[in-house]
């Protein structure tokens, strides 16, 4: 995901802020911003479906999200490792939605969609109960007190995202900024709506199996950051009334215990 630092260039939309275009693009991609681009992209001025996979050519069956995808390595892995699941990314910045093209271009990929705005206003739209997960990796930190407002991650999108995400299904977070990944854990587990899945350090140091490094990814080894890989569940309808109920009789109201506690 890009990291913009020029104010000048610093715009919002929502929970959106950052440049939307960066170097020139060259001249296929431009031609790829003009041509495939519309055919893939959502449209959220109308309804969406009942069942969101209808936004698809092809019949498919779950939905997953990603938010911020950069230059789309880890969504494109995504979708060519699980042709029959439908992939939304979510990346206003135009030279990230440009790379992405590419390789939907070379690889003849079917099972992505793509949405230039902002991602509040996508969770906003998308059906409740109509996504099997929502991936975040490496999103822009907003290091700056002054613009920690900024974050992707607020009790409001937490909210957000636990209305269109189906029981029994995750929100991932990848962030190699400690201060981030402790900001993420404060507001996700202070949802009712969600269980951190690390049982030991090594669930959330250790990427989880399949994952695909991103370009950011590699450069933050290289220069020494660790990144946390979070995993989060959404807690089937049935699960969320048992502990609800669990409380009710205990009269506890506090925070559900951690299983796990996170050091850098």
């Amino acid at each position: 995901m890009t990291r913009p630092s020029n104010p000048d260039h610093e715009q919002a939309q929502g929970s959106f802020f950052g440049r939307r275009k960066g170097h020139k693009l060259r001249a296929h991609q431009a031609d790829l911003i003009d041509n495939l681009l519309p055919r893939l992209a959502l449209n959220i001025g109308i309804s969406a479906p009942d069942n969101l996979a209808d936004i698809f050519e092809t019949e498919l069956g779950d939905v997953r999200l990603e938010i911020g995808f950069g230059g789309g390595e880890h969504l494109v892995a995504e979708a060519l490792a699980f042709p029959t699941t439908g992939f939304i990314g979510c990346e206003p910045y135009v030279n990230g939605m440009a790379k992405i093209l590419t390789q939907i271009e070379t690889h003849n990929i079917g099972n992505i969609r793509l949405f230039a705005g902002d991602a509040a206003e996508l969770l906003a739209w998308a059906p409740a109960r109509s996504l099997a997960r929502i991936d975040l990796i490496h999103p822009d930190p907003w290091p700056k007190r002054r613009h920690w407002k900024r974050r992707f991650v607020q009790d409001a999108t937490v909210t957000a995202m636990a209305r269109v995400l189906k029981g029994g299904s995750e929100f991932r977070f990848v962030c190699d900024i400690d201060d981030y990944v402790a900001w993420t854990l404060a507001h996700v587990l202070r949802s009712r709506d969600f269980t951190w899945l690390a049982e030991r350090a090594d669930d959330w140091r250790l990427p989880w199996d399949g994952y695909t490094m991103t370009r950011y990814g590699r450069k933050a080894e290289r220069e020494g950051r660790k990144a946390a890989y979070l995993r989060f569940e959404k807690p089937h309808p049935e699960e969320t009334a048992k502990r609800s109920s669990r409380r009710m009789a205990t009269g506890s109201h506090g925070s559900r215990r951690r299983k796990c506690a996170f050091s850098p």
